[in-house]
């Protein structure tokens, strides 16, 4: 992967937003991008929480739930008044995760996981496309998951907002093949984030202990690398395990 300098040259001065940025992923993401010199604002809608991370990293919060279809259209005015136009960078990281059988996943459970992993995502990408395709350059990069690809018991919510989101991803790279404007998807299996607590992996036959996982950190190395290739360089997917 890119080294720490070359994506510091490669992200210096660009404009960024991150979902899902209070913690976990999407938080390693935004430190990642604002030490290599990207003007980076964060998502999430803990306001409190939020603002507490981006005052650490030097970012700019923006409290927001993007499984809020009227929220999110709004906030991407917001946005562009912001940064005087359309971000460089979009990174999709706001993620829920629940596990249940089918049988006993609740029709809101299950909403509410497609809301949060599929939807909000096409909501920004739909708000900033036309924009980046009109400037001719930018990056969209999401985060999928080893069940965007594969399956798993007690998975059927997360696994078909994560299996819907690789297919909105394609679809991107169809749309936008040509434009200058760049969309990756970069897939990790288990990350040590907060979205484990209530589910206490260590303690569940089968799962992967937390201290196996893979760190947020070495998630937003990948989303960095994507993004410090020259303009010329796309890099599709990004599939990531614990070696």
């Amino acid at each position: 992967m890119a080294s720490e300098g070359a994506a510091s040259v490669a992200l210096a001065g660009r404009t960024a937003v991150v979902s899902g940025a209070s913690r976990g992923i999407g938080l390693a993401v935004s430190r990642a991008l604002a030490e290599a010199g990207a003007s980076v604002m964060m998502l999430a809608r803990g306001a409190q929480e939020l603002e507490v991370r981006a005052r650490e990293i030097g970012a700019t919060p923006l409290a927001c739930d993007v499984a809020d279809v009227t929220a999110t259209e709004r906030v991407a005015d917001d946005i562009r008044e912001h940064f005087g136009g359309a971000p460089d960078i979009l990174v999709n990281s706001a993620g829920l995760f629940r596990l249940a059988p089918v049988d006993e996943t609740s029709a809101s459970d299950f909403t509410a996981a497609l809301q949060t992993n599929l939807v909000a995502p096409f909501l920004l990408a739909r708000a900033f496309v036309p924009d980046l395709r009109a400037r001719g350059r930018g990056d969209i990069v999401s985060i999928g998951s080893i069940a965007d690809h594969a399956t798993f018991p007690e998975n059927g919510a997360y696994a078909a907002a994560k299996h819907g989101l690789r297919a909105l991803h394609d679809v991107l790279r169809a749309e936008l093949r040509g434009s200058g404007v760049r969309v990756t998807l970069v897939s990790p299996g288990p990350v040590d984030t907060p979205l484990w607590d209530p589910i206490d992996p260590d303690r569940r036959e089968g799962f992967t202990p937390r201290v196996r996982m893979l760190h947020p950190r070495s998630v937003a190395a990948a989303v960095c690398y994507a993004l410090a290739q020259p303009p010329e360089v796309d890099v599709d997917l990004i599939r990531l395990s614990r070696a």
